[in-house]
């Protein structure tokens, strides 16, 4: 079952594209009852249209957390969620305990690690100067596609993370100019897949990523 909303997106992720919000079945969020296990924040959250949100599926969600959790396994080290709920809340409990949730989807705001986050004040949110500068990883995943947008985040990401710090985002792959621009981060190999969403997002990564190194078997090969 599917729900159709049309929604018009003057500078969304796209522009003026019929969305079509699925169910849970739709992202495998029941797993394969193999190596995929079942993603309790897919079964559970519905995305919002008027907060743009789009949620990966339960395989792309894992592969991004298998990432993570490699980059950030020693005890002390930190990651930050910029605008990627499912994968903060699809973590490991040790590693969640350790990683913060910055979003402006108050419907969180219960859990110890969220932050709420406007992304028009890119270091304008709560403890800003407690934070800065003790992240070693940041997932970023904005509504928005414009570089304007990105550079916001680009902003709230170099203020959070450490020198040297990883980071890993998604956006269309026209943007792989400005990603390597502005966070010197470059397309991988996964793709992502994101039901909702009618066109293809890329990967991109300023580290040498396990997990992102492979093809997904969710999309088609682009030489099919």
């Amino acid at each position: 079952l599917v729900r159709h909303t049309r929604v018009r997106e003057p500078c969304l992720r796209w522009t003026c594209v019929e969305m079509v919000f699925a169910e849970s079945s739709a992202f495998g969020a029941e797993g394969d009852g193999e190596t995929l296990k079942k993603n309790r924040f897919l079964s559970t959250t519905r995305e919002d249209e008027h907060l743009n949100q789009y949620w990966y599926s339960n395989r792309s969600i894992d592969a991004m957390v298998r990432d993570v959790e490699r980059v950030c396994a020693a005890e002390e080290s930190r990651c930050c969620f910029l605008s990627t709920p499912s994968v903060y809340f699809s973590l490991s409990k040790p590693v969640r305990a350790r990683s913060w949730c910055f979003d402006l989807d108050e419907q969180w705001q219960g859990d110890r690690g969220f932050v709420r986050y406007d992304f028009n004040a890119p270091i304008g949110f709560p403890n800003a100067e407690a934070l800065r500068g003790t992240f070693d990883m940041v997932v970023i995943d904005p509504p928005f596609i414009t570089r304007e947008v990105w550079e916001k985040y680009t902003t709230t990401a170099k203020f959070l993370l450490k020198p040297d710090g990883k980071v890993m985002g998604s956006t269309i792959a026209e943007n792989k100019g400005f990603m390597k621009e502005l966070l010197n981060c470059e397309p991988q190999t996964f793709m992502p897949s994101i039901p909702t969403l009618v066109y293809q997002y890329r990967f991109y990564a300023n580290y040498a990523s396990e997990s992102l190194g492979v093809q997904n078997p969710e999309i088609p090969d682009e030489d099919d």
